[in-house]
């Protein structure tokens, strides 16, 4: 298995979004890209802490790759959007892609040029790529939210 963590707003929505594709294997939310350990959600929804609300998946790359992860990344939100998803506002909410090797980081860069280059947006992508930092479990209420308590808006809390 393999790993990828983005940052697409709001967690529980695009939680649910990813578990939806065959190869992924498991999802956990949480918190990365900040500068407090262990980060609680009422830290985090500050904007204070610098974490971004993200998802963690485990995928396997014989039935889905990285680059068709950056691809389902973009059109599970907006990614021209500069810290704003819907009616989440903050750094918190960012867009971005949290690389672990160079190998993300450069499918990551093909693939902003590559959307950049459709069209498709009206905007160009603002989307951070960064190298990944140490990512933090969300609480256990978190996550699978969407499963738990029906669709849900963001934004709340």
């Amino acid at each position: 298995m393999a790993t990828a963590i983005f940052g697409a707003g709001c967690f529980w929505g695009v939680e649910a979004f990813f578990e939806r594709f065959e190869g992924v294997t498991a999802t956990r939310v949480g918190y990365t890209g900040g500068n407090v350990e262990n980060p609680t959600y009422e830290q985090v929804k500050t904007g204070e802490t610098g974490h971004a609300e993200a998802i963690r998946l485990e995928y396997d790359p014989s039935v889905i790759t990285y680059a068709e992860l950056v691809n389902i990344f973009f059109e599970s939100h907006d990614p021209t959007s500069r810290n704003k998803q819907g009616v989440d506002v903050g750094h918190q909410y960012r867009s971005a892609i949290f690389y672990a090797d160079a190998s993300q980081k450069y499918i990551a860069e093909e693939k902003v040029k590559e959307w950049d280059a459709k069209g498709i947006f009206k905007r160009p992508i603002v989307s951070e790529i960064v190298e990944l930092s140490t990512f933090y479990d969300a609480e256990e209420y978190h996550q699978k939210y969407i499963h738990k308590n029906g669709s849900v808006a963001c934004g709340i809390g």
